[in-house]
Formats: C-alpha cells, sequence, structure tokens
C-alpha cells in the first residue's frame, strides 16, 4: 500500500474559457479536480508515494477520472465503484475587480453516498504512514462525515499521522449540521490542521480578530489565532494558516504562517500578479506541507516549500499543481525571475 493516502471527492470541473461569464461562450473546459485528489497527484508529482481513496461510478466517466489520476502516478486501486454519479462543479474565472466563481452539482454523488464499513481501513493503511483529508468530505452528507470520521479513528488506531485542510464550503453544509458541530469532533484525531482564516472561523466556530476584505494582514493577529488553535486543540502538533492579500481577482499577496512545539514561524512573501487559476491554490499549500514535513527536518523550510508550491500553482490551469519538487525548490531558494530556461 502507499505512504501517503487521501480521502475525498473528485470532480468533474467545468470552467468558462478565459475570463468569460458562464455561457457567455457555449464551450466549456472539462477536466478534473477535487481537494484530496489534487493534494494526492502533487505529492505523486513530488516523487512520494500517493493513493487516492474515493467512491466513482462504474461508467465510463468514472473510468476517465481515475485514468486521469493515474497518469500522474496516483495508486487508484483503492477506489471503490459504486453510486451512479460523478459530482461537478462549475468555474466562472474572474478578473480585475470581478471574482471567480464556484457553483456545485455535487448532490448524491458516490463519495457522498458512501457511509461507515464502506472501505476496508485495515488493507488501506497496510504500510502507510499519513492519511490527508479536508473539511469539504464532511460537509456533504451526514453518512460522508461519517465515514471521515471513522477513517480518522482507524488512521490513528494504526498510528497514521493525520493532516486536515479545514476548507469551509458554505454552499455543502446542508444536511442540517453545522460545520462546527461536525468539524469539531474530527479535530481531535488531526495532528497537522491546516486552514485560512475563515476556516478557523467558520469551520471550528473560533473567534479570529482579522479582517479578510481588506486586502491588509496583521500577522501578530494570525500568530495569535494560531496559538488560540492550538491550546483550544491541544493534540495537534502543527497548524499552519495561509495568508493570502486578496487585492483583486488577478493580485494577491501570498505566504503562510506555522505553530508547533518550537514556536511560530512566518513564510516567506509572493507578490502574485496576472494570476491564471487560484483554484487549488489552498490544496497545492497542504500538499507541499505535506511533502515539506516529510523532506525537511526544520519547519520553516516545511512551510517555505509549501508556500513556494502553491505560488507556483497560480501560474497553472486547472486543479492540478504540474510542478516537480526541483521546481518547487528552485522558487523557494530565490529563483523567481522567470527568465527562459534553455
Amino acid at each position: 500500500m502507499a505512504d501517503f493516502i487521501t480521502l475525498g471527492e473528485i470532480m468533474l470541473r467545468l470552467k468558462t474559457t478565459a475570463h468569460e461569464r458562464f455561457f457567455q461562450n457555449p464551450s466549456m473546459e472539462a477536466t478534473f479536480g477535487g481537494g484530496e485528489a489534487n493534494v494526492a497527484v502533487a505529492l505523486a508529482n513530488y516523487g512520494l508515494d500517493a493513493a487516492f481513496v474515493t467512491a466513482l461510478p462504474d461508467n465510463d466517466i468514472g473510468e476517465a477520472c481515475i485514468r486521469e489520476i493515474r497518469s500522474f502516478g496516483v495508486d487508484t486501486s483503492m477506489i471503490r465503484r459504486s453510486g451512479s454519479r460523478v459530482g461537478i462543479y462549475f468555474l466562472e474565472t474572474g478578473s480585475n475587480q470581478r471574482p471567480s466563481k464556484v457553483i456545485y452539482d455535487r448532490e448524491a454523488s458516490s463519495i457522498a453516498q458512501c457511509g461507515p464499513g464502506d472501505f476496508d481501513w485495515n488493507e488501506i493503511y497496510k504500510g502507510a504512514k499519513w492519511l490527508h483529508i479536508t473539511g469539504i468530505t464532511p460537509a456533504l452528507s451526514q453518512c460522508a462525515a461519517d465515514m471521515s470520521l471513522e477513517a480518522m479513528k482507524a488512521a490513528k488506531e494504526h498510528g497514521v499521522t493525520v493532516s486536515c485542510d479545514f476548507n469551509f464550503r458554505g454552499k455543502l453544509w446542508k444536511y442540517g449540521k453545522t460545520a462546527p458541530e461536525v468539524m469539531t469532533e474530527l479535530v481531535k484525531y488531526i495532528d497537522v490542521g491546516i486552514a485560512n482564516e475563515e476556516d478557523c472561523q467558520k469551520s471550528l466556530g473560533i473567534s479570529a480578530d482579522v479582517d479578510v476584505e481588506s486586502g491588509e494582514l496583521d500577522t501578530a493577529k494570525y500568530e495569535a489565532l494560531s496559538e488560540r488553535m492550538m491550546e483550544i486543540f491541544p493534540n495537534l502538533s502543527v497548524m499552519a494558516i495561509t495568508l493570502r492579500e486578496s487585492h483583486s481577482a488577478d493580485r494577491n499577496g501570498w505566504s503562510a504562517c506555522l505553530r508547533d512545539e518550537n514556536g511560530f514561524h512566518l513564510s516567506r512573501h509572493y507578490e502574485l500578479t496576472d494570476i491564471v487559476d487560484r483554484v487549488g491554490g489552498g490544496d497545492s499549500f497542504a500538499s507541499g506541507l505535506i511533502a515539506g514535513l516529510n523532506l525537511y527536518s526544520d519547519r520553516s523550510d516545511a512551510l517555505n516549500f509549501a508556500v513556494a508550491a502553491s505560488a507556483l500553482k497560480h501560474t497553472i490551469s486547472g486543479d492540478f499543481n504540474r510542478v516537480s519538487r526541483d521546481e518547487v525548490v528552485k522558487l523557494m531558494e530565490g529563483d523567481g525571475s522567470g527568465r527562459v530556461q534553455r
């Protein structure tokens, strides 16, 4: 079995061409993507042994999904074939002051109908050392939330490190439970927490004196937020928070911070201009952090690897971060000139 396991949903992604509005053009770009699948692909690109666990229908669309993930070297052998549909998300790419928009069509998707007992965790965790999950899967349905909890409990029983990107998605929590009701139970089994300030507030109900709309960041407030997170959830060994300064849809400031037993770490800052695609940016940070924590003994190096990886993702269309470990290291070490390599 694989060293790194990710569990979640992969969807058909339908994106408007260029920066057009929905159906301004009858053509849409069709690719695949989803938080945990994005992480598995990036880990495989860094040369790590990654597997993706999900459920997909036994039809041509499900098969195309699997072929796409497998093409990156991700182990797809543990994917369950059940249900009748692949979830879909529609993406309208914003520009300047017009934000991007996401519309979901994923109700009753194959993974949303899975529950406890549908996956053999004893088999999945053979030889595994890491499980990554997000706050998206528990938002899909009660049975998916129960399955997520089962997977995390089983991971701890097998001595597997658990990371979670808390990922609040307000459009998904529709089955009668609030995000904090579900996520505060799940977080008890998490070793490495990953979030932005909105995730901390809306997924876990942790108040944060930060203004996400201002485009400016006060790092002292994020230092206090990371400390508060680890006080409330002492099982966390690492808490990482991404810091995005959203000046417009095309221009963001990008950095992150991390707290561990040795204190507070702040990453290098990147100014991202002419953003190609910011969807998947958080997933590229999560995968970069997982890789960094396993490749570097210094937590600051791990954090800077994650931020560099996610900075590069903003230059790439699609959900997947199609970069190598060497490319991330070059940017991490200061080679961000963008000069042609001949």
